[in-house]
């Protein structure tokens, strides 16, 4: 696993996802944000999106899925590690988190726990993928956090519905190594 993305979500477990330029803005302000997660953006923009972030100190996540003008294949993630400085990648694709572990950058696989067939879903890929975190959405949701948690060997990222240093509480009591949000106030606690 990259430690030194490891390691900036042991400082600090809230990371911050940004979906718009006041929020890019706003984050780099705070010193203790240490990783952010980019849920914006086109091909165009990502690179100066990543560099004012890395400029930051920060650690810059991709959201490739989120992109536009990226396609979903591989070759979008040899773009992002040929034309930006992004550290690594978040996606609900198991091919595109291959291909960014081939080419050293760090990755999140994202899951949407709708119902227990995406759970199960986590179990299948586990060992065919291995992402250096998975993150589950909705994030507020303790005891299946902690399920997951004891079942399975990725350290896992809360996101979605954390909303308040309760439901961030919650997450990382649950056994979650780190929260995202897009909500500002989460982010200063």
């Amino acid at each position: 696993m990259g430690r030194e993305f490891w390691n900036a979500v042991e400082e600090n477990p809230i990371i911050a996802a940004v979906k718009c330029m006041d929020d890019l803005e706003q984050c780099c302000k705070l010193e203790d944000i240490r990783v952010v997660f980019i849920l914006f953006g086109d091909i165009c923009s990502i690179g100066d999106i990543v560099k004012k972030i890395k400029a930051a100190g920060k650690l810059a996540m991709v959201h490739v899925d989120l992109i536009v003008g990226l396609s979903p294949r591989e070759i979008a993630i040899e773009y992002l590690k040929n034309n930006t400085d992004a550290d690594g990648i978040i996606t609900t694709k198991p091919a595109l988190i291959k291909k960014a572990k081939e080419l050293s950058l760090y990755t999140v696989l994202r899951y949407f726990l709708l119902d227990s067939m995406a759970y199960e879903n986590i179990f299948t890929q586990q060992h065919t993928v291995h992402p250096d975190f998975i993150e589950v959405l909705p994030g507020a949701m303790p005891k299946v956090i902690q399920k997951l948690c004891s079942e399975i060997k990725v350290p896992v990222i809360a996101g979605g519905l954390i909303i308040d240093k309760e439901s961030v509480m919650g997450a990382l009591s649950a056994g979650a190594t780190a929260v995202s949000s897009t909500n500002h106030n989460v982010w200063k606690l």
